[in-house]
């Protein structure tokens, strides 16, 4: 058993070293950060939905916003799409699973926005509807997924792709990377600036 769980754990950071690697990747993850400030230097939103482990990933990030990261501060405007039980009953059955984000984006979601759709396989309905209702809407989208991107990645403004097949190692490396950005967005909007 010990040998397993020392392979769980170079798994996970064999796919981190595979992000650490890849300029192209780093570039990406850069370009979304200096996104996430801009769009809270002009006063707008950051606002995130996702499926499953994803759903979760999606409310720990916009927690980590609206509450802090790494020091007190005041509180950054952020809001998961998947916390309001009564919203996604009720979108989901009046007008399918499929709609239960972009509904919500349709009203909560103002241009300058920004939306984060988490997909560890990059085609979940639900983030592809949305992303459609937040173009409609002139929000930036971000993808954050895995394997080969898939639909969302060519939909969205910008595609974070974790160089992984695997689930678990994907999820991981999504919250990573939100703490990256949950970060670098604390530091640079409170004149802390990133090192």
């Amino acid at each position: 058993m010990k040998e397993y769980i020392k392979n769980q754990i170079l798994a996970s950071y064999e796919t981190k070293k595979k992000i650490l690697e890849n300029s192209a990747l780093i570039d990406i993850i850069e370009d979304v950060a200096t996104k996430c400030v801009n769009v809270y230097k002009k006063g707008h939103k950051t606002i995130l939905a996702g499926n499953g482990g994803s759903a979760a990933d999606a409310q720990h990030i916009a927690a980590e916003l609206v509450g802090r990261y790494g020091f007190d501060r005041p509180s950054l405007p952020s809001l998961a799409l998947t916390t309001d039980t009564s919203n996604l009953t009720a979108i989901g059955n009046d007008y399918g699973y499929d709609k239960v984000f972009s509904r919500q984006l349709e009203g909560m979601g103002q241009e300058g926005d920004l939306f984060i759709g988490i997909s560890t396989s990059g085609n979940s309905a639900n983030i592809i509807t949305a992303f459609e209702s937040a173009k409609a809407k002139g929000i930036t989208t971000v993808a954050l997924t895995g394997r080969d991107g898939g639909k969302m990645a060519q939909m969205a403004d910008v595609a974070i792709i974790i160089p992984s097949n695997d689930t678990p190692r994907i999820q991981e490396s999504h919250i990573l990377i939100g703490h990256i950005l949950c970060d670098i967005i604390e530091k640079e909007i409170f004149a802390q600036g990133v090192r």
